[in-house]
């Protein structure tokens, strides 16, 4: 049997051919898979037993239509992914979904769907309008009921994994970084190869590039997106990812606190964004001279880093205090 497989072709010696990025809109596709079908997802058990009840069955059902328990699922529900891609601008895209995209799309989840399935993916083809309102709204509901509450934690874990590999390109190249996504990626001359179970293509990602992204929801292997308008996109499990990774956030402020104290552990986990050594010290009921402190230990120990801009001087977690907070999730 003939090996099935994508490249990924990128420019020879082009760092800027890999950039990572975040999506919530493919956490929310795997979380409603997992949920169809739990024995597939044992590390998202925890996640389920909390957050089960709280779904709306109707909103549920509708996205369950379209993401199905395997193979293909729209490749409008996962926009381009970037850093800094928030879950409200991606729900918000839904609703503007051009008329041929929707069509192509839909279309494939037809062909693939039978009996009282196949009639409702057809009444949303002869309805494009009503379809990308349902959907939409089915894509909030189920996001504010199943993802929101967990979304820092996920987003904590996605960004470690980021800086980590962000750091291991610095250190040893994009090639080796590759090899270390999954054991269905390699670098192969110059291009990401990702064994496939169903088709073979070969992508040109020269002048566009490719996207990674880590994902804890869909951590049954790798998915890739290749057709335009999507920008070339491989989406791989996060790693670090555990049972216990749903927990609430005072767990892990606990167990950063046992290791750091309590102020230092609550500035690095909420140094998720860039603050300034004022907004650190309001956040976290401190003296701004006291912030100072905690904020140079931390940078000291690599866990920080400052950038001056303009007047102000800013605070963010490093790669490795990304990893550290990771690491106790």
């Amino acid at each position: 049997m003939d090996r099935k497989f994508v490249d990924f072709q990128l420019a020879p010696d082009d760092l800027t051919a890999i950039r990572f990025g975040i999506s919530p809109g493919h956490e929310l596709c795997h979380a409603v898979r997992a949920l169809l079908r739990p024995d597939d997802y044992p590390l998202q058990w925890g996640w389920m037993r909390a957050t089960r009840g709280a779904i709306a069955r109707a909103d549920f059902e509708v996205l369950a239509l379209l993401i199905r328990e395997d193979g293909y699922f729209p490749d409008f529900l996962t926009t381009t992914p970037t850093w800094e891609l928030t879950p409200e601008a991606e729900a918000e895209r839904l609703r503007d979904i051009d008329d041929a995209r929707f069509e192509v799309d839909m279309t494939k989840v037809l062909v693939r769907s039978e009996g009282s399935r196949r009639d409702a993916v057809q009444r949303m083809l002869d309805h494009p309008d009503r379809a990308r309102a349902m959907i939409a709204d089915a894509w909030l509901s189920v996001w504010q009921t199943g993802v929101a509450p967990v979304w820092s934690q996920l987003e904590r874990l996605l960004r470690a994994d980021i800086a980590v590999r962000s750091r291991r390109i610095a250190e040893s190249g994009i090639g080796a970084m590759i090899q270390t996504l999954h054991d269905r990626v390699e670098w192969s001359d110059g291009a990401v190869r990702v064994t496939m179970r169903i088709w073979s293509e070969v992508v040109d990602c020269r002048g566009s590039g490719l996207v990674l992204v880590p994902s804890v929801m869909g951590s049954t292997g790798c998915f890739v997106l290749t057709e335009p308008p999507a920008q070339p996109t491989l989406f791989y499990p996060a790693q670090g990812v555990t049972a216990t990774w749903a927990r609430d956030s005072a767990d892990v402020m606990t167990a950063l606190a046992a290791l750091l104290g309590p102020a230092r552990a609550r500035i690095l986990l909420e140094a998720h964004e860039p603050r300034t050594t004022s907004q650190v010290a309001g956040d976290t009921g401190i003296a701004v001279s006291t912030a100072s402190h905690h904020l140079t230990v931390l940078a000291d120990a690599g866990l920080l880093a400052s950038t001056r801009q303009g007047a102000r001087v800013l605070h963010r977690r490093t790669p490795l205090g990304e990893a550290m907070v990771g690491a106790v999730l």
